[in-house]
């Protein structure tokens, strides 16, 4: 088995130690965020970083990488990152509202693109190819193509101090997904829908479930149960 210390990962070239380390949390979420700014310009950009927080309120949390304002304020050191503009950030501080999209099997691809660096004046949708879709009472786009997605209100954004990311925490609203997958005891069953998994910075995953497992109690075994929970 290989070692690597902090020495040996502070030495690794830039982009070899972001790899590296964006591996190291094994597969994540992959959704694309919808936004709008006041302009009407919408954005769709591909994130791994959300989060559940709570259920009573609904919460989620989400990691935004630094403004380039925000960098430019602070003094830079090496635990500082390189940063570009982020329409996303400031689509969500104009209008308090952002759409989730899980990433499906269909639109992996054009999903990952969205992570190129378009100028603010572009929208995401129309460079790769993917639909807008709206909800009354909701003014940021869905993607239309995504089989489970969500609306969330901002209820916190809270700069971290340690490497300048932003934590934004968002209460869920309005979720559309094919009433198939939505199982008789709240259970989701992503899976149908042939959601992605991403894993390190560019890898993307089809799942297999091993099984449901029942609800643990101290000295006694649990049991596999079906999707459905039974």
């Amino acid at each position: 088995m290989k070692h690597f210390s902090t020495k040996a990962i502070g030495e690794l070239e830039s982009r070899q130690r972001a790899r590296f380390i964006n591996s190291l949390s094994g597969f994540k979420s992959a959704n694309l965020v919808g936004t709008i700014d006041n302009k009407g310009v919408t954005n769709l950009s591909i994130v791994s970083s959300v989060f559940h927080i709570g259920a009573s309120p609904a919460l989620l949390g989400m990691i935004i990488r630094p403004t380039a304002v925000q960098v430019k304020e602070q003094a830079q050191t090496a635990t500082h990152p390189q940063s570009v503009p982020r329409d996303t950030l400031a689509n969500i501080e104009q209008t308090g509202v952002y759409t989730l999209n899980h990433v499906c099997v269909d639109i992996y691809q054009q999903a990952h693109q969205t992570s190129a660096r378009y100028d603010a004046e572009v929208s995401e949708f129309d460079a790769v190819g993917l639909t807008e879709s709206y909800l009354d009472g909701v003014a940021a786009p869905f993607v239309l193509e995504s089989q489970l997605k969500f609306s969330l209100s901002v209820r916190e954004i809270t700069p971290l101090k340690i490497n300048n990311t932003i934590l934004i925490i968002g209460e869920v609203t309005h979720v559309l997904v094919d009433d198939k997958a939505v199982k008789a005891d709240g259970y989701i069953d992503i899976e149908a829908l042939n959601t992605t998994a991403v894993s390190g910075l560019d890898s993307y995953h089809v799942t297999e479930r091993l099984s449901r497992q029942s609800y643990a109690k101290v000295g006694k075994n649990t049991k596999m149960l079906t999707v459905s929970g039974d």
